[in-house]
């Protein structure tokens, strides 16, 4: 079940609200369980302002170019596959210390990502959520909505 994340733990204070994405947005939405890390993406100068606070080499990241800053189980994104915080971060719920990615750019980010089983997992379960949302007939979702 989603809990709220703490971020005071982290030494620095943010000028926009962290995005939260991955396995912790696909709880919140009841799609399953998030894992062990919980991924943001960060606007440009949080980033940077990130990377001045935590400037040692074992709290930064690099995934195929897309740069981070891991502080144990909180990871923050510069940005994901080269897509930024501005356009994913819009229409996005507002907590009050941080942003929830709209269901609907997490969809987008697990398709460009669907390479990997893990990802193509994520997508199917997203997209049964949006069917099962729209269509309230219980024979339809009986025989298409198979788990």
């Amino acid at each position: 079940m989603y809990q709220e994340i703490d971020l005071s733990k982290v030494n620095y204070t943010f000028r926009h609200k962290p995005l939260l994405i991955g396995g912790t947005a696909m709880e919140y939405y009841e799609l399953r369980k998030a894992g062990d890390d919980v991924d943001f993406v960060v606007a440009l100068e949080d980033y940077e302002g990130l990377k001045e606070v935590y400037p040692e080499p074992e709290y930064q990241e690099d995934i195929w170019g897309d740069l981070g800053v891991k502080l144990n189980e909180l990871e923050f994104w510069k940005c994901i596959c080269l897509f930024h915080y501005e356009f994913l971060a819009e229409k996005a719920i507002e907590k009050e210390h941080y942003k929830i990615i709209l269901l609907e750019k997490l969809l987008f980010l697990k398709a460009i990502a669907m390479s990997k089983k893990k990802y193509r997992k994520d997508l199917k379960l997203i997209v049964l959520k949006f069917l099962d949302d729209q269509y309230d007939d219980e024979k339809w979702k009986e025989k298409y909505l198979k788990k």
